[in-house]
């Protein structure tokens, strides 16, 4: 078999992990919504299932990226891109990453807080991660079907994380004002930095799929 053959059967395949990857994350913010509505209901067996499913995608996603990481190192320099489909990878790891440690401080929050203050804005800010990260889906998707949309896709993203970014300064606001126990303040506040910080992540995923669509 010719090496250019041996580079496109690698490049499905990788590819075809990374949107898994992308799926299963997609996956991962939808259940991170479902706990978000249990913590508002203090419903603790609701936060502990969710917690549960969370951990079961965590680590289907960390399998999934040590499977990229062997395809190209199988294909080793055959492939010309990968470096570009290696740096997507690790980036659309580091969102799952993200996602984790949002949970976390969201379950250990006095739910009341969250009930009584913040229900509405914390709910908003996690349809957008549903959002954001279904645009990355999309993205992963677009490479094998029509990579140029990747493009338009990607300034979707920039928009999302422009109007994160307002709504995180406008909730640490009123968090500062509202939240009078240290704890809370603090959990409550690393949560939001969170989503800020999971956006400008999938920004940074977003331009790399970008470079990588324009490269295969």
């Amino acid at each position: 078999m010719y090496s250019g053959e041996l580079e496109v059967q690698a490049k499905r395949k990788t590819i075809a992990i990374l949107q898994e990857v992308t799926n299963k994350i997609l996956n991962l913010s939808r259940e991170l919504a479902v706990m978000t509505d249990a913590v508002i209901l203090e419903n603790k067996d609701g936060i502990k299932e969710s917690s549960y499913k969370m951990n079961i995608l965590e680590n289907d996603i960390l399998i999934l990226r040590k499977q990229i990481t062997r395809e190209v190192i199988a294909i080793g320099s055959l492939m010309t891109y990968r470096e570009d489909l290696l740096r997507t990878a690790y980036f659309v790891d580091e969102i799952s990453g993200y996602i984790s440690g949002i949970s976390f401080r969201l379950s250990n929050i006095e739910p009341k807080i969250i009930k009584q203050n913040f229900e509405l804005e914390l709910k908003s800010m996690v349809d957008i991660i549903i959002n954001v990260i279904f645009k990355i889906n999309e993205m992963s998707r677009t490479l094998t079907i029509k990579p140029e949309n990747t493009i338009e896709l990607a300034s979707e993203i920039q928009r999302i994380e422009m109007e994160v970014d307002k709504k995180y300064r406008e909730v640490t606001i009123k968090a500062l004002d509202k939240i009078t126990s240290q704890k809370d303040l603090i959990l409550f506040k690393d949560t939001i930095e969170g989503i800020e910080g999971m956006v400008d992540k999938c920004q940074q995923a977003s331009n790399s799929f970008t470079i990588l669509a324009l490269s295969i």
